[in-house]
């Protein structure tokens, strides 16, 4: 499944309320940080990770691992905050169709 532009203007739009579910901390990307915003997926479909670093590859690198181990879609990034979906299978958010 792949997000069309249409959908993704729709999550944009769910997801400009939402706070930061995750905020990554000093030790960065650990195991257990990947494990509860897989949870949180699971959860909510639609959330915002906060990476607090200034260095952009290393952001850039720590959103694609998230992106990659969570099997999640990225919707967006803005400075710091990264908001991914993930479809449950409660499908809470229903998606515009294409």
């Amino acid at each position: 499944m792949t997000l069309s532009n249409k959908q993704k203007q729709y999550l944009k739009g769910l997801a400009h309320s939402l706070k930061p579910v995750v905020l990554l901390g000093a030790n960065g990307l650990t195991e257990g940080v990947v494990m509860e915003i897989d949870h949180s997926l699971t959860i909510h479909e639609l959330i915002k990770v906060k990476v607090p670093t200034n260095d952009r590859e290393t952001k850039q690198l720590i959103f694609d691992a998230i992106i990659r181990e969570t099997k999640a879609y990225k919707v967006q990034s803005i400075g710091h905050v990264v908001v991914l979906y993930r479809q449950s299978e409660e499908k809470k958010i229903q998606l515009p169709r294409t």
